[in-house]
């Protein structure tokens, strides 16, 4: 039997990160034009804010609460013409302490390729640290979930039919309230559609704790090895996830791809679908071109095309 097409998108998409390929030598050399790209995001285009010129006949109403505190507000893109319309629901990243909903590397191509399309996308702002720690965070994406699929209807939308779709930190809420679906019910969040977690590398904070690591995931996961493992999306998944799930990772890093296969290999055990997509692109650019023509954005359109989205 041939392989289903999103399987061959996702395989075409890795062959771009066989040695000699020319796609490979020329998004490497890319890279290293951007390596800075992390540590000085201020400075890309792509870190500024909107607002930036939308597909024809869609809208963006910004800022609305979803919550009490003013950091927990959304801004939704609207197509022309939405009729059952899937939402793609995107989670910045920024190592749990910064970020904006309105920045173009978050949402720019996402909006100008699937709301072009007649999805809706709704980019999201959540409270940050010190004020609140990542498990809080999560509570404030399930709580975002919450009110979209509850307001879906009133935007042509059909609030079943919901991707969460986070990047970086971001990648590590969305992927928290997937591995323990009671984390989003406790919020009042029904059951979404998939998955897509974009670069996360922070899978196994048990692991990544009792190692040297980056002072920034001590401010955020502080030093009790119980405070590790309740925030670990691997040690929180006991059970089969609930929605098919995508984990695209650097395979210019050492660390993302490896904690996605073995997060993807327990969810296996339980019967679970988790694909592992790694592409030759840097963390910022995996954000930055997701929804601009490329195989890259067709290996993720082709896996929700597999799972009924537009």
């Amino acid at each position: 039997m041939s392989r289903p097409a999103w399987l061959e998108a996702l395989a075409a998409a890795r062959d771009s990160a066989q040695p000699g390929n020319r796609l490979r030598e020329r998004l490497l050399a890319r890279a290293a034009l951007r390596g800075a790209d992390d540590q000085s995001g201020a400075r890309h285009p792509m870190a500024a804010r909107g607002p930036f010129e939308l597909p024809p006949g869609a809208r963006v109403e910004r800022d609305i609460a979803y919550g009490h505190d003013p950091a927990q507000a959304l801004d939704v893109y609207l197509p022309a013409d939405a009729a059952g319309a899937a939402i793609l629901l995107v989670v910045h990243g920024g190592a749990w302490r910064r970020g904006d909903k309105g920045l173009l590397r978050s949402v720019r191509n996402k909006v100008m390729h699937w709301v072009a399309r007649g999805c809706v996308l709704v980019s999201v702002n959540y409270r940050m640290l010190p004020r609140a720690r990542p498990l809080e965070q999560a509570e404030d994406v399930a709580r975002a979930l919450a009110f979209v699929q509850r307001q879906a209807r009133a935007w042509g939308a059909d609030g079943t039919k919901v991707v969460l779709l986070g990047h970086s930190a971001g990648a590590h809420l969305v992927s928290l309230l997937a591995a323990d679906p009671q984390l989003g019910a406790r919020c009042g969040a029904e059951p979404w559609r998939a998955t897509i977690s974009i670069d996360s590398a922070a899978f196994d904070l048990v692991r990544i704790m009792s190692r040297p690591h980056f002072a920034f995931y001590d401010e955020a996961f502080g030093a009790d090895p119980a405070d590790w493992r309740a925030a670990s999306p691997l040690h929180r998944l006991q059970a089969r996830p609930s929605a098919p799930w995508l984990a695209v990772c650097s395979s210019l890093r050492e660390d993302a791809c490896p904690q996605a296969q073995a997060f993807a290999a327990k969810a296996a055990a339980f019967g679970g679908q988790v694909s592992v997509l790694p592409v030759a692109l840097s963390h910022a650019d995996l954000n930055d071109l997701l929804g601009a023509p490329g195989a890259y954005t067709d290996a993720v359109d082709a896996f929700l095309h597999s799972h009924g989205l537009p």
